[in-house]
């Protein structure tokens, strides 16, 4: 792998130009930019109205990797890599009809934006949760160190895998860090070589801050990482995978 000609950086939309615009499909601007963002795809304050419901049910999400990170809804990549993966599916429906009672019609919104974005018809994928809430505390391993160097190819198949078949991820934040935090990605897409394997200084690099409400599109291969941050408030986001099954056909999953 080598590292592209040119500036690495990321594109950035207006929301309300988006909008008025007629919501033009932007995935087939992706390539070759580090990712897609759409400023302010919800309201600053609605986002926050949000955030505030996500935390009064602290008692209701979901703990992974020891307390490191939690969800609002059952994350796929938490259960595969601590060897949950039967209790995911077992409570797909539960993690759904949770995430409703708590924020209401955004499960929905989140899948039509995604549609949006890339222009064709988007599903939730049979016997997996839908989009979902990781709640990143403010003190923890994350914040203190930054999350794992990853791809986000957890749920994808073999055949997927190999083929190359085009796979994404939608990253709506509600209440960002008040320091840092911002997501940092690579200019390398996964080729078969393990994260693990990979040395991310040898790649030009963007790190992209996210307001509240704004929407953040990327290719689930691109190297990426939620970069350290500071303050007494925890990094919520809502997040949902997808990948092409036909031409302008995808799954979608958390």
């Amino acid at each position: 792998m080598s590292r592209r000609r040119g500036r690495f950086a990321a594109a950035s939309v207006d929301g309300e130009r988006w909008k008025v615009g007629g919501y033009q499909p932007l995935a087939p601007r992706l390539p070759p930019q580090a990712a897609l963002v759409v400023r302010g795809a919800m309201p600053a304050a609605e986002a926050e109205t949000l955030a505030r419901r996500v935390l009064e049910v602290e008692e209701r999400w979901t703990a992974d990797f020891a307390g490191e990170q939690f969800s609002l809804g059952r994350a796929f990549y938490t259960h595969l890599e601590t060897h949950r993966a039967r209790e995911y599916f077992a409570q797909a429906r539960a993690s759904d009809a949770l995430v409703e009672e708590v924020l209401p019609g955004l499960p929905a919104r989140t899948l039509e934006l995604l549609a949006r974005l890339l222009g064709g018809q988007v599903r939730r994928r049979a016997g997996f949760c839908g989009p979902g809430v990781h709640v990143f505390p403010a003190g923890g391993n994350v914040a203190r160190r930054g999350g794992v160097v990853h791809f986000d190819l957890e749920g994808l198949t073999e055949h997927q895998k190999e083929a190359g078949s085009a796979a994404v991820t939608l990253v709506w934040m509600l209440r960002p860090a008040e320091r840092g935090g911002g997501l940092r990605l690579w200019d390398t897409l996964y080729d078969g070589t393990p994260d693990s394997q990979l040395e991310p200084d040898d790649y030009a690099c963007v790190t992209v801050r996210s307001s509240a409400g704004d929407a953040l599109l990327l290719d689930s291969r691109r190297l990426h990482q939620i970069r350290p941050f500071r303050g007494a408030s925890p990094r919520l986001s809502v997040t949902v995978h997808a990948a092409e099954i036909d031409d302008d056909v995808w799954e979608a999953w958390f």
